[in-house]
């Protein structure tokens, strides 16, 4: 976190007055993303905006490289209007933007020429052309895959190759939309840390995201709502409204709103703390406090509450369902490579053994690159395994060449990591209609299954029935696609990194409505993420994936509760149960790891009053 930037005396380096933005200006009912924004970005700052899906954020950040122009307003980049053609190559020499889905930015069939693309265009010598593709390389940690076809990649390694391609230009300013969005822990820390080094060397930052524990990085931190700026300061003084940011659908950090739930019990406990180590240690300073006064923390009754309108979810022990005989799913030995025999053969899964039962809720994770997508794939037919490796679905071999695996991919669905890459009609109610159409259900029921999933994802059926696909932000065009499969209520349901891109509280009431279907109607459930806060509200037991084998496996209290081994993995654990693992280095006891807030909440209360 930092608090380090003064504007000083310097000139801002872009400048934003009036602007308003409208798709389809001229339709008779046009889209107005940015409603009058006014803002200005200082050299070296590092700015984070946060807003819920269709705030404005992307919009906005597609004005700052000229990518979209004012339909009112002005946007100047170092002296230079956006709305005059013959300063775009300026404008864009000096703002580099990495997209949310790294796919739109991919231009070359081998990695490290897709990273020299930007800067050869450019027109930078050959030798200093080398020099920064591998220098951008070594940053994103990239340089093992170089000789690699970029589309033969998982989506966390394209977005590595993406921000390397943009950072070989060495722009004056970064801009980095959802960029770290598709990453694992260790890839999003050791991304944060490269554009840290940017920033700190002289690089502008704009930075939007949906992770809150990344927006406390940030200098500034701008929070947007239907199209404008509502919330402007530093992270502490941006996250010190919990109850407003709330209303925003947007969250706080996962340790901020535990530090404020304590001090609704404990007015002396400070509620404005950023971090697991400043949790710790106002623990730490409680516990001394209510020592060295012989008594006990007691609560003040009339502010003990929840913040949040969100219900606890259920600990993973409630969530656990009772072993059956025989597992709806079942892999054993699989094996996949990519391109075998050829040079470019990569191997993907090497022995894998998994069991999923009927109505469990059941997590994979593991650093970019380990294999998830490709294991879950052989889940419903898109792969088929071969010898010696075997998967089952319901007692039927999908290595039989005559398995029909039509049935199987009604019962198993699957929602893939670029969900918005599955829309292909014109309008929202019919792209998530197509399914139901293919299953010959009359227009009635087509309907209210439509208006169902709709309502599942947390889109209004009234208002975007009849919405371009293509007008949508990247976090309805995500929901739009979830709600085409969930419209066919699949008995199955496997959520491959697919929720990454959507806001906070967008991603919360999803996960709560799926923990209902899951609870009330036995729907099985597979989470692929690499958000261990949605893994350990959401699972009851996880498997983890490095280099293609699962190396951990269990309850996933069990598997939280060896963070160090985790690390080896390039995972984390939520900054709840890292409170709890630190809290127990210092000799504070900590009988049992929390995996959500109440719980932390929980265990502090009663550490303070032990």
């Amino acid at each position: 976190m930092s608090e380090r930037f003064s504007t000083g005396s310097s000139e801002p380096i872009i400048v934003i007055q009036d602007l308003h933005f409208a798709y389809h200006p001229e339709a008779e009912q046009p889209i107005y993303a940015l409603r009058g924004i006014d803002l200005q970005v200082y050299p070296g700052e590092y700015l984070v905006i946060i807003g819920h899906n269709g705030s404005g954020k992307s919009t906005l950040a597609k004005h700052l490289n000229a990518l979209l122009r004012p339909t009112q307003g002005n946007v100047w980049v170092k002296g230079f209007n956006t709305r005059v053609l013959a300063h775009t190559l300026a404008i864009r020499q000096t703002v580099g933007m990495v997209f949310q889905v790294p796919d739109n930015q991919l231009v070359a069939t081998i990695v490290e020429e897709d990273v020299a693309f930007g800067p050869e265009n450019l027109g930078v010598p050959e030798k200093e052309l080398r020099q920064r593709v591998e220098w951008a390389l070594d940053v994103v940690d990239m340089k093992e895959q170089r000789h690699r076809q970029p589309h033969r990649l998982s989506a966390g390694q394209k977005q590595r190759v993406a921000i390397a391609g943009v950072i070989a230009m060495r722009p004056d300013v970064l801009v980095l939309d959802e960029a770290t969005s598709m990453l694992d822990p260790e890839g999003r820390r050791e991304i944060l840390a490269a554009v840290r080094k940017l920033n700190d060397d002289g690089v502008t930052v704009i930075a939007i995201t949906h992770f809150m524990e990344e927006a406390i990085e940030g200098d500034r931190v701008l929070v947007m709502e239907a199209g404008r700026i509502v919330v402007e300061g530093s992270p502490r003084q941006v996250f010190a409204h919990i109850e407003q940011l709330h209303r925003l659908q947007l969250d706080v950090p996962q340790i901020t709103e535990l530090a404020y739930r304590v001090s609704q019990r404990d007015a002396r406990f400070p509620s404005n703390l950023l971090s697991v180590p400043e949790v710790v240690d106002a623990i730490q300073e409680r516990t001394k406090q209510s020592a060295g006064h012989g008594q006990a923390v007691h609560p003040i009754l009339a502010n003990d509450r929840p913040v949040s309108a969100w219900n606890p979810i259920q600990s993973p022990e409630q969530r656990e369902t009772p072993p059956q005989p025989k597992p709806l799913i079942q892999v054993t030995d699989l094996h996949h490579t990519y391109l075998r025999g050829t040079p470019l053969e990569v191997v993907a899964l090497r022995g894998v053994d998994l069991e999923v039962y009927r109505g469990e809720a059941v997590g994979i994770i593991g650093r970019t690159g380990s294999g998830k997508s490709t294991l879950v794939q052989h889940l419903n037919g898109l792969l088929r395994p071969r010898e010696p490796g075997k998967v089952w679905v319901d007692g039927q071999d999908l290595a039989e060449p005559n398995t029909d695996v039509r049935s199987i991919r009604q019962k198993v669905g699957l929602v893939f990591q670029y969900p918005e890459q599955q829309l292909f009609e014109r309008l929202v109610g019919d792209d998530i209609a197509f399914g139901l159409r293919k299953l010959g259900l009359p227009p009635e029921e087509r309907r209210e299954r439509v208006r169902w999933a709709m309502e599942m994802v947390g889109l209004d059926f009234e208002l975007f029935k009849d919405r371009f696909t293509f007008s949508l932000s990247g976090g309805e065009m995500r929901k739009v696609a979830l709600a085409g499969v969930l419209a066919l209520r699949p008995e199955v349901l496997i959520l491959d990194e697919c929720i990454s891109g959507l806001d906070p509280r967008s991603r919360r009431d999803l996960l709560e409505r799926l923990r209902r279907w899951h609870r009330d109607h036995g729907l099985t459930l597979v989470l692929v993420s690499s958000n261990m806060e949605d893994v350990a509200e959401l699972v009851s037991r996880v498997y983890v994936l490095d280099a293609g084998r699962v190396v951990m496996s269990g309850a996933v209290r069990q598997v939280f509760a060896q963070p160090e081994r985790l690390r080896e993995y390039g995972m984390n654990v939520p900054p709840v149960t890292e409170m709890a693992h630190q809290l127990q280095a210092r000799g504070m006891a900590a009988p049992e790891v929390p995996l959500t807030v109440a719980e932390g909440v929980e265990m502090v209360w009663k550490i303070l009053n032990s």
